[in-house]
């Protein structure tokens, strides 16, 4: 039996273009030197055509949607020509204090919230509603109310871009919301 030769080494580039788009191959020890220091060619000029398709607008950033409540009041806002709130958990947190708080006392009210809510720092303004439905947790019941009360309403249209709600059941079953916006 006779020796079997060794393999020959042997290199290759794989490619995803078709052959005949294919650029060659150099080895990076034959690199043609003056190739290194010549300048590319000048970029076309853009024409009023070609510079309209040229970069896409730059998206808008995307709405967190954290409660039913906020959806509503984004509904509302969107029906004024008024832009969306996104979610704030740090309002979200001052709504829930709220809220224990007033079904813990059995009435609502308004304590700290505008302030609690600049604390958070999403904005210069403040705006609080609150409110209470004796069958439970239903927010499109206490939307409608807040957009029949022009005070509550003025909150929900006016010049936040930040929200956090939140509804807590009293042990008699009436349910307290708080509504945070900045």
């Amino acid at each position: 039996m006779g020796a079997i030769p060794a393999p020959r080494a042997q290199s290759s580039v794989a490619r995803s273009v078709p052959a005949a788009a294919a650029v060659p191959f150099i080895e990076p020890d034959r690199v043609d030197r003056k190739l290194l220091h010549q300048r590319p060619p000048p970029s076309p000029v853009p024409t009023p055509a070609s510079a309209a398709v040229a970069a896409p607008p730059p998206r808008a950033p995307s709405i967190i949607i954290g409660s039913t409540q906020q959806a509503l009041i984004n509904n509302d806002r969107a029906g004024a020509g008024r832009g969306p709130l996104s979610w704030s958990s740090c309002l979200y947190s001052v709504a829930l204090a709220n809220a224990k708080r007033m079904a813990a006392q059995g009435f609502i009210s308004h304590t700290n919230g505008p302030n609690a809510d600049l604390s958070c720092h999403v904005g210069s303004r403040a705006g609080e509603n609150v409110g209470y439905w004796t069958g439970g947790v239903n927010d499109a019941q206490l939307n409608t109310m807040f957009m029949n009360s022009p005070d509550h309403r003025a909150n929900i249209m006016g010049p936040y871009r930040y929200v956090g709600t939140a509804w807590v059941t009293a042990p008699n079953g009436v349910a307290y919301i708080a509504v945070e916006l900045s």
